[in-house]
């Protein structure tokens, strides 16, 4: 099942209603879902797309989430719309961790983030 990117920002705004306020704080970019997929560059063509990202730069702190990405993956995996909500809250709880753990200046998720990529290059896969 592919929903169509206003079923999924709709399904996003419901998710993001349920995280607690302190999790925005100096969140200043919001959440946005942008209509593009990413794919890694590590990734072989197709295997390997990038779902969100935090981002922490000059246009500040904000969380971008990449439906075509999600509708990418949602084809090859045949998807029902629990999955999407699953896959969207996972990833954006994986966000939010970047951004709270930033703001306590903890890295433990990236450096988690860093040996799954180490898997991945060895192995092929995640």
């Amino acid at each position: 099942m592919i929903l169509s990117f206003d079923e999924v920002g709709d399904l996003l705004d419901e998710l993001a209603e349920e995280f607690p306020e302190e999790f925005y704080r100096d969140l200043n970019g919001g959440i946005s879902l942008l209509p593009e997929a990413k794919e890694d560059p590590e990734g072989q063509a197709g295997d390997l797309y990038i779902m969100g990202e935090y981002c922490n730069d000059m246009m500040g702190k904000y969380i971008n989430l990449y439906y075509g990405s999600f509708a990418a993956l949602a084809r090859q995996e045949g998807w029902t719309e629990e999955d999407w909500e699953d896959e969207l809250y996972t990833t954006l709880s994986h966000e939010f961790t970047h951004h709270v753990e930033g703001l306590a200046g903890e890295r433990g998720l990236e450096a988690r983030d860093e040996l799954e990529m180490e898997e991945y290059r060895r192995e092929g896969r995640l």
